[in-house]
């Protein structure tokens, strides 16, 4: 197969047969999620590996998990060490540990002062591990600044979103999902959230009452269609926000670290949030983390002892793996390399468009490219771009999403650009 580079056999963790593995997850698995008939034995760089020798190209690094690429050899090599070392087990919260003291002082530098008109306190942080759990430190802090600062009655709090949203799927996050199917059946759902056109600054105004305490905003949202908003929105919520007493998030789990072009995907309107979310790449892809930043006083004013508090939450394996990935995003210069490629990445893709008779729009920023097609079908391109070796989803249906490891080089970014033709240009 031209399409795919083929180098030698390969089990992976076990030597049970790819049918073998289909039919284990039918019998015994949860059916939520539609999979492709592919199972990976080995996920190295940018590329994915089936039992057969067979490799493809990730164009989509997990929604942006694998940034820094699968298994980079730094933080693989720390996560090693610490098992190796014996320092990598999860302890009682009652005791410290060093890893999560300098996790949690290396992302409090790593972003800017978080919500600025409160003082420069410094940045703390609250460490989760999936990015939802991290969305919801987040709501919590949002609600208690509304009721401890703003004198809203308690159970009475407002926070703004945006439709089309995806910040995950607990019952809390669902309730104000756009998704019926995400929330369909699984009521009652959580009150307190206002949700408006994504982008529409006049209508985030009109939804703001005496009881709105937060904005909840994706500076792009990645599930909702690859969508950038227009120039100007980011700031105009900053204004909102400062004017209105509201605290301002940017959930960051799929924009940041270097996906857009920037650190954070902020960045390119020139804000400072009042807290940032941040996952799925911030462990390199090895081990489940996210964190919730905020500005010092408001994290100390919201939580207490005993106010929160999350077993495997900042345990020392997540945390040797966070240093680790946070040292190779700045030492390798992820976020400048993906706006340089991203940038030569979207004009080639817009020449193919410019051929094609089925790209509606080409829209992105950095590595975070998308590709819109008119016939609101994007699964089915995917669908023959794995044929041709590359790994791709639908973003809302419409749109192939094209998120790879900010990692890759030029030849596989010509490699993608070729199959990308050969289906979307027929």
């Amino acid at each position: 197969m031209t399409s795919m580079r083929k180098i030698h056999s390969f089990k992976g963790f076990s030597s049970a047969a790819d049918k073998t593995i289909f039919n284990l997850e039918e019998d015994y698995g949860a059916h939520h999620y539609e999979r492709i008939d592919f199972v990976v034995r080995q996920a190295k760089g940018c590329w994915l590996t089936d039992e057969k020798g067979n490799r493809y190209l990730d164009c989509l690094a997990a929604y942006s998990a694998a940034n820094s690429g699968h298994h980079h050899p730094a933080i693989t090599r720390a996560v090693m060490d610490a098992l190796k070392g014996n320092y990598a087990s999860v302890l009682s919260n009652v005791v410290y540990t060093d890893p999560l003291g300098l996790f949690l002082s290396r992302a409090a530098l790593f972003a800017p002062q978080m919500a600025p008109r409160f003082g420069a306190h410094g940045n703390k942080v609250l460490p989760k591990n999936g990015g939802v759990e991290s969305v919801e430190t987040a709501i919590k802090t949002m609600r208690y600044f509304g009721f401890k600062h703003k004198g809203i009655e308690d159970g009475r709090q407002e926070i703004i979103v945006f439709d089309g949203n995806f910040h995950g799927r607990t019952i809390s996050v669902v309730s104000f999902s756009s998704s019926k199917k995400y929330k369909q059946g699984f009521g009652p759902l959580t009150p307190g959230f206002v949700s408006v056109p994504f982008g529409d600054l006049e209508q985030v105004k009109k939804a703001i009452t005496p009881h709105t305490c937060g904005i909840l905003v994706e500076p792009m949202q990645g599930e909702g269609g690859m969508n950038i908003p227009p120039d100007g929105f980011l700031r105009g919520l900053r204004r909102l926000a400062d004017d209105q007493d509201l605290l301002l998030i940017c959930d960051e789990i799929q924009v940041g670290l270097g996906r857009t072009g920037k650190k954070f995907a902020f960045e390119h309107e020139g804000i400072v949030p009042d807290g940032v979310i941040l996952g799925k790449a911030l462990s390199g892809g090895l081990v489940p983390l996210s964190v919730f930043i905020t500005n010092a006083k408001i994290m100390d004013m919201v939580f207490s002892k005993g106010s929160d508090g999350s077993t495997f939450g900042g345990y020392p394996l997540a945390c040797v793996a966070g240093v680790a990935a946070l040292k190779v995003f700045e030492d390798e210069k992820l976020a400048e390399k993906a706006a340089e490629k991203g940038k030569r990445l979207k004009e080639k893709i817009e020449q193919i468009a410019k051929k094609s008779v089925h790209v509606k729009a080409v829209r992105g920023k950095g590595l975070f490219i998308g590709i819109e097609v008119k016939s609101g079908d994007a699964k089915v391109f995917c669908r023959k771009l794995f044929k041709l070796g590359l790994i791709v989803n639908d973003s809302h249906g419409h749109t192939i999403r094209i998120s790879p490891p900010l990692i890759i080089n030029d030849h596989e970014m010509a490699f993608m650009l070729k199959q990308l033709e050969a289906v979307l240009v027929d």
